[in-house]
């Protein structure tokens, strides 16, 4: 079972979908059910023997509270429905591993009574998953020490799996974890995406210009449509996707910039396909979430980075890393400037970067490998303890 609590983006449930997909085809007698807080979790295709319960939705408002999304309830009471809705589905599903992405105790503690009932009548194997970066090691630390976070590491999880590589980054560096849980935490590599069939891509050459989710992507898309706006020479062409979560209003404007530029640009909206567009595309230029950089990887494109670096600086700190090691290219607002003379600058010189072939390290994309080894071994050990 895994446990992604989506109060924003695509990115939580996305990895958990990866790493279900794979631990369910290295082991055909298994299955694996995703509880989600994501709205779009509908919009998904699933793999045979992997499903999702969808939690009630919440949102972050602008000054940092959250609120629940459609249900007509305050948010602690929405946080009360969905730890009960958890705890039911974890008795009933009664799961031999137990995968939690990113938050130890889950979206406003919700995931304390469940972690509770499982080590106390039982075997469930408990893990936490990391991305390769979470925030600036103090701010990280602030907001695990409000949150309690160190001490349900502690206490509740046989294993943290980290899915990239410490030589790149190390996300628990500031934490207060004890030796014996740093002993537990296991470097996975980066999680490989599916290279397997994909669509007929769109009429070539284009390059893919992809912000993730969408809900922070405002920025990136309108820099990529002034530099196509202001150079009419800027090519090859873009194929933009907006995102689920970018807003309407600010959807309707980009289609009229689009339309205006004749084709040398073209919009999709929500794409659970991407996969396609990423593996026809002759670059990519991407916001730096943690599954937009395995993408990059995975299909081996040349791509540019604009990351955020409100409210987190995640993203700036994966592209700068992966810019310092020549995998890709980031634009980033200090040095270069976020305007449209520096993306037609990057645009423009996208084919003469390396591939990320060219540095990529051993071990790095071996994540969804690591991990299915990592479940055989935890069953493994449950069955011979089970048996004595």
């Amino acid at each position: 079972m895994f446990y992604s609590h989506d109060t924003f983006g695509l990115g939580h449930l996305r990895r958990s979908r990866a790493l279900a997909a794979a631990i369910t085809q290295a082991d055909q007698s298994a299955s694996a059910l995703i509880l989600t807080g994501s709205p779009v979790a509908g919009r998904f295709t699933f793999p045979r023997r992997v499903d999702h319960v969808r939690l009630p939705g919440v949102t972050k408002r602008a000054d940092g509270s959250y609120a629940a999304r459609t249900i007509g309830m305050g948010i602690e009471e929405v946080t009360e429905l969905r730890s009960g809705l958890i705890q039911t589905a974890v008795q009933q599903f009664d799961p031999d591993v137990l995968i939690v992405d990113k938050e130890p105790t889950g979206f406003r503690g919700e995931l304390l009574p469940t972690l509770n009932h499982l080590q106390q009548n039982c075997g469930t194997k408990m893990v936490l998953g990391l991305r390769d970066v979470l925030d600036e090691p103090e701010v990280l630390a602030a907001e695990w020490a409000r949150k309690e976070a160190v001490e349900a590491t502690e206490r509740f999880y046989h294993e943290i799996w980290v899915y990239g590589l410490q030589s790149i980054y190390d996300p628990t560096r500031g934490l207060p974890l004890s030796a014996a849980a740093q002993s537990r935490i296991h470097w996975t590599g980066y999680l490989r995406r599916d290279l397997g069939p994909v669509g007929e891509p769109p009429k070539q050459p284009y390059i893919l210009i992809t912000p993730g989710g969408g809900g922070d992507g405002k920025a990136m898309v309108n820099l990529v449509l002034s530099a196509y706006e202001k150079d009419p020479n800027l090519s090859p062409r873009a194929v933009l996707v907006y995102g689920p979560f970018l807003s309407g209003e600010l959807r309707e404007d980009f289609e009229t910039r689009v339309a205006a530029l004749n084709g040398r640009v073209t919009a999709v909206g929500f794409e659970s396909q991407i996969e396609t567009l990423f593996a026809g595309a002759e670059g990519v230029v991407c916001m730096g979430g943690y599954n937009t950089f395995c993408e990059v990887l995975s299909f081996d494109k040349r791509a540019v980075i604009v990351p955020r670096t409100t409210p987190r600086l995640e993203q700036w700190i994966r592209a700068s890393r992966a810019e310092g090691l020549g995998l890709v290219r980031m634009l980033d607002e200090n040095r270069d400037g976020l305007t449209p003379d520096a993306m037609i600058r990057a645009i423009r010189e996208l084919p003469y970067q390396s591939l990320p072939s060219e540095a990529i390290q051993s071990g790095l994309l071996d994540g969804l490998d690591y991990v299915t080894d990592r479940i055989e071994s935890l069953l493994t050990w449950e069955q011979e303890r089970a048996t004595g």
